[in-house]
């Protein structure tokens, strides 16, 4: 099972790292940010499953980063757990009234806040909100998008696919499989920051297939960046003699050949169809992926 990643925001160091080295013993993947504008960078390159978020930072204030991954389509489903010496019921009020999943005052203990994370982790997952490798938004997440989006105009949806991913993660595992998996998540938002707007979306729809929500206009020059992106950055994740031959020799008594992995996009808009329910757009979608090839 891969890690759940943190994202810690605070600018007391000794904090910050001591929660680091505790969650990080917890089998948690932790990244730490001192100021508020650095949390919002990292969470476009690196979207967390869960982010503790202090209020007093020494830029914007935690309530301003809270305020803005909320309305951010592409961070809005992240849990966010204050953890503050602002102990005020009118502040407790004010981080619960922005989104916040959780409010902890300082001091703390330990395994509570232990508990609340991976409850709050748990209980995304469960609801079907966040894949667990991705971090992205999964199903019920991707369906009231779609609905939201349906009776809309001038967006465009991608079904991504990774072409050869399951041959792959026979032949080097599932650890290796899960990397690539959150390789794409990150190639995604990556893209979407230099091609498209924060309105944008991004889905996990399980597996090797993403969702990707974005204006009509910017679809064409986004699924090319992200198919040459995708064939030049993935080779990292084979070894040199596979990289080499350009193919995977399966194991059998035939040594079957499987080529590399690569990405298969199928794009609907609303110019070319009038959808009756949201199950057509990703049939339409999964049908104009597939006579890609």
């Amino acid at each position: 099972m891969s890690k759940s990643r943190l994202l810690i925001v605070e600018d007391d160091a000794d904090i910050a790292n001591m929660l680091q080295i505790f969650f990080s013993g917890m089998n948690f993947e932790v990244d730490l940010a001192p100021r508020g504008s650095t949390a919002l960078e990292k969470t476009r390159t690196n979207l967390p499953h869960l982010i503790i978020l202090d209020i007093m930072l020494p830029d914007i204030d935690g309530f301003e980063v809270c305020r803005s991954l909320r309305t951010n389509i592409r961070t809005s489903h992240v849990p966010i757990i204050f953890l503050t010496q602002k102990d005020e019921r009118h502040d407790k009020l004010a981080g619960l009234e922005l989104g916040a999943d959780d409010y902890i005052t300082k001091p703390f203990d330990i395994d509570e806040l232990r508990l609340r994370v991976s409850r709050a982790i748990n209980r995304a997952e469960q609801q079907n909100l966040t894949d667990p490798q991705s971090g992205l938004p999964s199903g019920r997440l991707i369906e009231d998008h779609l609905r939201r989006i349906i009776r809309q105009q001038n967006w465009a949806l991608m079904d991504v696919r990774i072409a050869n991913f399951e041959p792959f993660k026979d032949a080097y595992g599932f650890v290796a499989g899960g990397d690539v998996l959150r390789f794409m998540a990150m190639l995604i938002n990556e893209v979407l920051d230099e091609m498209g707007t924060p309105n944008d979306f991004v889905g996990h729809a399980g597996g090797d297939n993403f969702i990707v929500v974005t204006s009509q206009a910017a679809a064409p020059a986004i699924r090319q960046k992200l198919k040459t992106r995708f064939a030049e950055e993935v080779l990292s994740h084979y070894n040199f003699m596979d990289r080499e031959r350009g193919y995977l020799l399966l194991p059998g008594g035939e040594n079957q050949q499987v080529g590399l992995m690569k990405l298969s996009i199928g794009t609907v808009t609303p110019a070319e169809y009038q959808f009756a329910d949201i199950r057509e757009i990703t049939e339409l979608a999964s049908e104009a992926r597939r006579r890609e090839g």
